[in-house]
C-alpha cells in the first residue's frame, strides 16, 4: 500500500491513447494466435469448426487475461488527471449497451489555455482589490469635494450678502443726502450673476460626485467580464 501510493500514475493525455493501446494488445495476441493456431475454412465468415474449439478457448483466455490486466492497470492510470473507467474500454458493446448517453471526451492538455486562466484569476483579484479600495476612497472623496463646494457657496454668499449690505447702504445714504438715485438695477444684475456662478459651483460639485460612482459600476462590469472569460476557458477545457 504505502509503495503504490508512493507512485504517480500513468499519464495519458487523450482516451485515444488508452483505446490505441488496448488494440494494440488485442492485435498482437490475434497475431500471435494466428501463427501458432492458423484459421481452419470458414473462420473468415464469421462460423468456426469443431476442429478450432482449442484455438477459440485459447483466444477466450488471452481475452480474459486481457481484460484482467488492463482493469488491474486501470487505477493506476489518468486520462488527462482524470481517473479512468476501464469498463467503458474493456466491453465491447459499450457504445451500443448506453445509445443514450454522450461519448465522454477528453480535450488534449493545453498550457495555453492554462496560463490564460491563470492570468484571469490574477485579474480578477487585482480588480476586486481595486474595487476594496474605491468603497473605502470614493465616498470620503465624494464627501470631501461636497463639504468644500458647500464652504465655498456659503462664503461667497456671505461676500455676496456683505457687498449687497454695504451697496444697499450707501444708496441709502445717497439718497438721504440727495446726492445720487439708487441704482437698484445694477443690484439685480449683480445678485443674478452671483446667481449663476453658485449654481455652477453647485453643479459642478454634483459632476464629480457622478463621475467618481460612475469608476465603480466600471470597475465590476471588467471585474463580471474577467470571470465569464474565466469561466469560459475553464468550461471549454
Amino acid at each position: 500500500m504505502g509503495d503504490s501510493a508512493a507512485h504517480r500514475k500513468i499519464e495519458l493525455q487523450s482516451s485515444d491513447d488508452l483505446a490505441f493501446l488496448l488494440a494494440n494488445v488485442r492485435r498482437a495476441a490475434t497475431a500471435r494466435l494466428d501463427e501458432a493456431f492458423p484459421p481452419v475454412d470458414g473462420a473468415a465468415s464469421g462460423s468456426r469448426g469443431d476442429g478450432d474449439e482449442l484455438r477459440t478457448r485459447i483466444e477466450e483466455l488471452v481475452n480474459e487475461y486481457i481484460t484482467k490486466t488492463f482493469t488491474l492497470a486501470a487505477p493506476n492510470l489518468s486520462i488527462n488527471g482524470l481517473p479512468v473507467n476501464a469498463q467503458h474500454f474493456l466491453s465491447g458493446n459499450h457504445s451500443s449497451s448506453a445509445p443514450d448517453q454522450p461519448e465522454e471526451v477528453f480535450e488534449s492538455f493545453d498550457a495555453r489555455k492554462r496560463a490564460r486562466v491563470e492570468d484571469l484569476t490574477r485579474e480578477e483579484e487585482d480588480l476586486l482589490r481595486d474595487i476594496a479600495a474605491l468603497k473605502k476612497s470614493v465616498p470620503q472623496a465624494a464627501a470631501s469635494t461636497w463639504a468644500e463646494a458647500a464652504k465655498r457657496s456659503v462664503a461667497d454668499d456671505e461676500k455676496a450678502l456683505a457687498a449687497a449690505n454695504e451697496r444697499a447702504a450707501a444708496a441709502e445714504s445717497s439718497r438721504d443726502g440727495g446726492l445720487l438715485p439708487a441704482d437698484d438695477d445694477a443690484d439685480d444684475a449683480w445678485l443674478d450673476d452671483r446667481q449663476v456662478e453658485v449654481e455652477e459651483s453647485y453643479g459642478d460639485a454634483v459632476r464629480s460626485l457622478g463621475r467618481l460612482k460612475r469608476e465603480v459600476p466600471s470597475v465590476m462590469a471588467r471585474m463580471e467580464r474577467a470571470r465569464s472569460a474565466g469561466e469560459y476557458v475553464v468550461t471549454e477545457r
